[in-house]
């Protein structure tokens, strides 16, 4: 395997499935599989899950929700999303933990840095939920956050879509896909792959991130052996 260590950022609305809010027990045991498989092969793998399949903060502040409240609900709903999928890990045979940027001590271990990097070197995997613990910061700053102080060689962004292209590739049949760009050209080109404060701070870090389509059998397991599949983002 070409990465030791990796997070791994999975959209909450990932795990809907084809249904149209909520969790899709079959599109979490695929997961579950593709994971199985890294996992087999001796990869460290660290997981953070958004959880807009049922709160996104940001929607309720639009709606005229308080931001910091709205925040905080989708905070739980990365929760309730981390236990699904740590649930379905462990049907799957996987040693799991899940720390939570909030206390909940009765589900989730609190985040501790050393605790965590001491499940990933005795082969656990490790789901962190709740964000960052902070409102304002999405899950795409907290996928970074966490991939830097654990060490994670790549940050690994699992979408419907299968890399970063010049234009949203479901609206413009000729948009152009790119296998490797750099973080000053995906800026120069106004081109989306995180929010502003996650993709700057995975810069600052030297810390490459990778999208490509979590949805096609077999794409986690190429990622992670260095096939050119999806977008790389690097320095």
């Amino acid at each position: 395997m070409k990465y030791k260590r990796i997070l791994l950022k999975l959209s909450g609305e990932a795990l809907m499935g084809e249904r149209q809010y909520g969790i899709d027990p079959k599109r979490l045991a695929e997961y579950a599989q593709e994971i199985k498989q890294i996992h087999d092969q001796g990869v460290e793998i660290a997981i953070v899950i958004g959880g807009g399949n049922i709160f996104r903060g940001i929607a309720g502040a639009s709606n005229g929700m308080d931001r910091v409240q709205g925040d905080y609900m989708g905070m739980l709903a990365t929760v309730i999303n981390g236990m699904a999928l740590q649930g379905a890990l462990e049907e799957a045979g996987m040693l799991t933990r899940l720390q939570t940027a909030l206390k909940i001590e009765a589900i989730a271990e609190p985040y501790i840095k050393r605790r965590a990097v001491r499940h990933l070197e005795k082969g656990r995997i490790v789901i962190f939920g709740a964000g960052t613990g902070n409102p304002y910061f999405t899950t795409d700053t907290a996928a970074v956050l966490r991939g830097v102080e654990v060490g994670a060689d790549v940050i690994l962004k699992g979408t419907r879509v299968d890399g970063v292209y010049n234009a949203d590739p479901e609206k413009h049949k000729d948009a152009v896909k790119f296998d490797y760009i750099s973080f000053e050209d995906v800026l120069s080109k106004g081109l989306n792959v995180m929010d502003t404060t996650a993709f700057t701070l995975s810069q600052e870090n030297k810390l490459p991130i990778i999208v490509f389509d979590m949805n096609k059998p077999g794409n986690l397991l190429k990622v992670c052996n260095g096939e050119t599949i999806g977008t790389t983002v690097t320095i």
